[in-house]
Formats: C-alpha cells, structure tokens, sequence
C-alpha cells in the first residue's frame, strides 16, 4: 500500500464500509437471518444423538443390534428394602409386610411393568437384610426419567409406613431424573448468572447503558441464531444437550469479546479526534480485522472435536464452531451498522462516577499515556526482558509441573455429586449389599437361531463361567427375544462402583469368559456394553483421538498465523505461548481436584482424578479463546510497527493500549467460567475453575509479561519470514488508520520488512 494510496483492501474494512453505508439494510439482515434461523430450526426439529452413535466399540456394537431388533429396552428400577439395625432380616414378617406394600404401591402406580418380589427373584443380599424389590417403568426409556415421579412419591409413602427400615429407590429412571433436575438446575443458574454478570463488568467498562448492552446484545442474538441452525443442522450432525450448553457458553465469551474488541476501538479513535466515520472506518480495518483472525482460528480450534469420532464432541465442536462464526459475522457487519446509527447516543446512559474523564483519556491507547498499570509492569518486563522470560516462564512451569501425574476417570456419581443428593447414598448401599447389582454389564447375543441347542449350551456356559472366573457374583440374569433372535445377559460385576476394579471384571469377561464360551460358537455376536463397559470404550477412543486432535489444532492455527501476521516467528511464539497457558490450566486443575490443594476454596473436595473429557476439550476451547488476546496484542503491536515505530515502541504501545480491552474482555471471560465453577457437579467445577484459571493466566501473565518480554529479547526478528515462505499467500491486508484517514504527522504509513 503506497502513499496516498487509500485504497481498503481487507474484508472487514469492506465489511464495515458496507454496513456503515447500508446501516438500515445491514441491521434488518440480521434480524431477518436470526429469526429465519430459529424458524426453520424449530420447524425442523432437532435430532439428538443416539445411544447406538455414541460410541464407537463394542459399547456401539450392542447399541446398534439392539435398535436394528427393533428392541426397546424399558428403564429399570429397583426398590432397596434395608434393616436399619442389626437384627431385622428379610425374613422378618415387618419386613415381608414392607416389601408386598412396595410391590402393590408401584404395581398400583399405573407407570411400571413386570413388577418382581425379591423373594422370587433371590434378590436378598447375602447377610440377608437388603432386599430389591425390581420392576420397568412403562414407555420409552429415554423419556422414563419424566414420568417416575408418582413411582417416586409411592415409595416415599410407603417409607413413613415403615420408619424401621430404609425404603428407597434407584435405577436408571430416577438417577435420569435426579441427573436431570441437577444439570438443568446448574446450568440454569449459569445461564441466569452470566448476562447480568457481564452486563455488570461492560458497564463499568464502558461508563454508559448502551455501549454496554451491544456485546450482550449481539451475544445472545448470536445465540439465539445459532440454536435454530443447530437444528437444521442436527440433521446431517446429531446435537444433545451437552452441546447446547457449551455453545451458550462459548457464545457469550466470544460474541462479548469481539464486540468489545471493535467498541472500544472506535471509542479510543473518537477521542483521539477523529470524526464518528473515521473512526467507524478504522475500527472496521483493524480491530474488524482482528476479529476476523481470531474467529477462524477459533473455528480451527473447535473444529478439532470433530477428529475424536465421540459424538458427544462431535455436537460441542460443531456448535461451538457455529457460534463463533455467528459472533464473527455479527461483528463486522451488523455491529457497524448499529455505531453509525447510534453515534454519539451510544454514550447513552451514562454513569458519571464509573466512567470520569480521566479515566477514559487514559484508556484510549494512542489518545492519551494508556494504562498506568501495564505501563508500570511493561517498564520493568522491558527493561530486564530476560529475567522477566525466566520469571514467568519458571512459574508457569511450575504451575503446570502437576500436571505431569494426571489421572483422568469417569466419575462416579457419588464422586460428581458427593453426599448433597439421597440417591448418592443409596446408589451407594446398593453396590455394597448387591455388588455391581445397580449397574450390570449386559453382554447383546445375536445369533442367526438364539434357541439353537449350541447357542444355549454357550448362554449358560458362559452364566455358569461368568460367576466362577470371579468377575460376578451373580445373580446373571438373561432376557430372551425370541422373535429377534437376540438374547441380553445381564452380569453384576465384582467391583461395583469402584470402576477400577469393576474395569478389571469387565476384562475378565471380554477377554476369557466369552472367548470360551460364546465364542467357541460360528455366527454368534456377543458385545458386552454396560456403565462400566460404556467408560471404558469411551477412554480408549479418547485417548486414541488426543494426538490427532492437539495436532490439528497446533498445525492448523500455527499456519493462520503464520499467513496472517506473515511471520514465522510470531507463529511459533503463539503456539509455545498457547501451550503454556493451558498446560498452567491442567497444573491447577490436578492440584486442586485430584490432590484436594485448596479444593474447599471453591468448594469442591478431592475426587483423586480429573474427569475424563475435560483435558482434550480444555485444550480445544482454550487454544481457540487464547487466539483472541493473542490476535488482538499482536495485530496492534504489528500495526504501530507497520506505522513506523521502533519493535520495542511498538510493544509497549500495542500492549499499553489494549491492556483495557483484554483486561475487561478477560475479566467476563473469567466471571463468566467462574460461575462453573460454583456448581454442584464436580465436571462443572473442574471445567469451570480450569477456564477461569487458564483465561486469567493468559490475559495477565503470558499477554502482560511473557509476550512482550519474548517480542523484546527477539527485536527485529519477531518480524521474520524466510524467502522461500514468500510465496505463501499474504492474508495481511494492513488497514492502519493511515488507509482510512489522513495520516498522524511524524509517522510513516507503511514500513516494509
């Protein structure tokens, strides 16, 4: 771009121009393409994932013979009947009285099926005083969870009946339920939570209503769009519930992030004195482009959830992919729109004693002496940029070292919910009197004849082997479909709830009772799936999708950066940086959660291990959110280098100046993921403390030390791109202020390197 030349080349400029010039047009398309989206969305339905597409692995297998049988398998409950003391038996008349009262209550519910008395079934616990009363809620057992609730209420009456002995009841339908009520409930004091929480923080940052409520505003409608095309597009990608909450959380990050990006872009140029359009125009060039940047590499980040073939992280990529590309085009286009019809009313509102003047000229970077406080801490990393690299490097490192002994497990529901939900104890009295009764393994036999003479010999072959290898205690129960040729083992593991040794049980199973026994017979499947079954196949996929997926992100970010700041050694910092700072994240998360170091500070206790999933999807959501500080620093120390200034001015100016933006944007970022980490769920806590943390560090330590101290030690050669790499395509397009306006006296418009 020479002198004179005012031409604006990049797509956000364009973007921006367009919609400051067709603001009406501009704001009424998004409107329209919200409101179309959630149409068509909520006509089109959304379709969830299937059990059978869940997993992949045995677990899969048996989901997928099922289903294709035609099979559906109801909900099963149990009632616990359990002596209170030490005398009381099953066989004590109280107790047989108890136990017909329970059976004619949910007989008499209407709700349930094939109601069985312990007494017939042998299900009386060895020391004889527990006993499971066992039954199937009626319809499908996806939905079964929404109507236990009078089966619930029966059994509480027939408890008050009987004070002398603990009556209560679990299985799949009412740990649904109590699951259910749980995660909604978290999730929605999240939801509520967050936007009066960043609405809170924008005020402060901006002083005034209306410059306020715009991020928010493009957030949820950004939200609001995306959850109508997650049920168009549920069509070809299933979508749950999982995704739905990590998009709206995803959503809110970024959308208030990147409108925060540009509103306080075109603020800072307004008091530096350029014109409302002017200044529309700048902020359209450079932070308009710097949302760009960030979005895609975002999107890159996410969409590494689609390399782990698990479902579940297949949806959560996928939404969140969607979201971020919804709040980027929103950004650039519709956000200009509403700053040329708002003019100077988007200082609307104002709240005199958060918003002085002072305090405003001070955080326009370039209009006034910047941010006193990371113009402090810049002087002091700038001046000793080696001891700084070492300082903050080391304790980084040292944050992270934990990390090195990282377990990760499914946790078990008394480990997630710890003792605040009843049905946490009684899940736990169950696996005590009846081992692995609450949870079974159950092994899917297809055969071409399940009643051929063979196929039975192997069915109770493999009963008979399943209890004398040690890894049941019976009793193993089989359930046969005549009509589908299909037959289901249901086998207690030895272990119970302790999923290590429950996981031992499961590999006795699949690797020599079957072979032994179902095995030995030509044309006979015999997946094993089950709680424990599901877990383990669910790690191993998981752990085999972890270098595909760090790969991808690492390799595909590394070259948008690399194309978009034309800098190889910018593109390598970022992703040493990058790492560094969620490697700090997984440090705290096992010192905090699997060692128990301060866990009562925010109040959780020690489970012993980090929840399975959450390592790969922090490193995915974190190395995407990292991106945008990175961006916007870097874009802003690369445009004032562009201008003229030397590497060391162009630092601590790009630093100074953005030091109010990245230290609000992180601090909804923060607020936002710590509300995570106040609820009940240890998941949600583990994730929302490792977001919060990451996002801290990242914003303070790695952006306000480490960054500038790196840039300053490398000088001219932060600048650097090998000859043969020239070729590469040149995704630049620098918009200084000098391409949009007349040009500041003293500075070059560009300097070529």
């Amino acid at each position: 771009m020479g002198n004179g030349d005012t031409r604006v080349r990049g797509i956000a400029a364009r973007a921006g121009g367009w919609s400051a010039r067709h603001r009406w047009a501009a704001v009424g398309i998004w409107v329209l393409f919200v409101v179309l989206a959630m149409a068509v969305g909520s006509a089109a339905g959304r379709v969830d994932v299937k059990d059978s597409d869940e997993l992949k692995g045995e677990t899969h297998t048996a989901a997928k013979i099922i289903e294709d049988a035609g099979i559906k398998q109801p909900a099963g409950e149990s009632v616990l009947i359990q002596a209170k003391d030490g005398t009381t038996t099953a066989t004590d008349p109280r107790f047989r009285a108890a136990v017909t009262a329970v059976v004619r209550a949910v007989d008499g519910t209407g709700r349930v099926t094939d109601v069985t008395s312990p007494y017939d079934t042998k299900t009386i616990s060895k020391d004889g005083r527990s006993a499971l009363v066992q039954f199937d809620m009626r319809g499908d057992a996806d939905t079964a969870g929404d109507r236990v609730e009078p089966v619930l209420k029966a059994v509480a009456g027939i408890q008050k009946d009987h004070p002398q002995l603990r009556i209560e009841e679990i299985g799949a339908a009412s740990m649904r339920k109590t699951f259910s009520d749980a995660f909604g409930d978290d999730f929605k004091q999240a939801e509520y939570s967050a936007v009066p929480v960043a609405l809170g923080i924008l005020l402060i940052a901006f002083g005034a209503l209306v410059a306020a409520l715009l991020p928010v505003a493009l957030a949820i409608t950004a939200i609001m769009a995306t959850m109508g095309l997650m049920g168009i597009v549920s069509h070809l990608q299933a979508m749950n519930d999982t995704a739905n909450s990590v998009m709206l959380l995803v959503g809110m990050a970024v959308g208030v992030d990147y409108c925060l990006f540009y509103l306080r872009r075109e603020r800072e140029e307004r008091v530096a004195g350029r014109d409302a359009g002017t200044a529309l125009r700048i902020a359209a060039a450079t932070s308009g482009r710097a949302v760009i940047v960030s979005g895609v590499t975002v999107c890159v980040a996410m969409a590494g959830m689609l390399f782990t073939g698990l479902a579940t992280f297949e949806a959560m990529g996928l939404a969140s992919l969607m979201v971020v590309a919804v709040a980027m085009v929103g950004s650039v286009t519709v956000l200009p729109a509403l700053l040329s019809l708002l003019g100077k009313r988007v200082e609307k509102g104002r709240i005199p004693f958060l918003h002085p003047e002072k305090r405003r000229a001070r955080a326009g970077g370039g209009a006034g002496e910047g941010s006193r406080l990371w113009g402090a801490v810049l002087k002091v990393v700038l001046a000793r940029p080696a001891v700084s690299l070492v300082v903050a490097a080391g304790a980084l490192l040292a944050i992270a070292a934990p990390a090195l002994g990282m377990k990760t497990q499914n946790l078990t529901l008394d480990q997630e919910f710890g003792n605040k939900l009843p049905i946490v104890a009684t899940y736990n009295r169950v696996n005590e009197a009846f081992p692995g009764g609450s949870e079974p393994a159950q092994v899917v036999v297809k055969a071409e004849d399940i009643n051929a003479p063979e196929v039975k010999s192997a069915i109770t072959g493999f009963r008979t082997e399943a209890i004398a290898s040690g890894a049941s205690r019976g009793p193993v129960d089989v359930k046969l479909h005549d009509a589908q040729n299909v037959a289901v083992i249901s086998v207690p593991l030895v272990g119970g709830s302790d999923l290590d040794k429950a996981g031992k049980s499961l590999e006795l199973l699949r690797d020599k009772v079957r072979p032994d026994t179902l095995g030995k017979v030509e044309g006979v499947q015999a997946p094993i799936t089950g709680q424990v079954a599901g877990s383990h196949d669910f790690n191993d996929q998981l752990v085999g999708s972890v270098l595909p997926v760090f790969a991808f992100v690492v390799v595909f970010a590394f070259l948008l950066m690399l194309l978009s700041f034309r800098s190889l050694t910018i593109a390598v910092t970022s992703i040493v940086l990058n790492l560094l700072s969620v490697g700090a994240a997984y440090g705290i998360l096992v010192a905090v959660f699997q060692h128990g170091w301060g866990a009562s500070l925010v109040g959780a206790h020690g489970v012993g291990a980090i929840v399975t999933w959450l390592p790969l999807f922090l490193f995915v959501i974190l190395f995407g959110l990292s991106m945008d500080y990175h961006v916007f620093v870097v874009s802003r120390i690369r445009e004032s280098r562009m201008r003229g200034r030397t590497t060391k001015d162009a630092i601590t100016h790009g630093v100074v100046t953005t030091a109010g933006v990245v230290t609000s944007a992180a601090v909804i970022m923060v607020a936002v993921f710590a509300i995570f980490g106040t609820l009940s769920m240890q998941s949600m806590k583990q994730m929302g403390v490792g977001l919060a943390a990451a996002v801290l560090i990242d914003a303070t330590v790695i952006r306000g030390v480490l960054l500038p101290a790196v840039m300053a030690l490398l000088g001219e050669r932060n600048w650097y791109l090998p000859k043969w790499l020239h070729r590469l395509p040149d995704l630049t397009h620098d918009e200084t202020p000098e391409a949009v306006a007349p040009a500041v006296r003293g500075e070059s418009e560009r300097l070529e390197v």
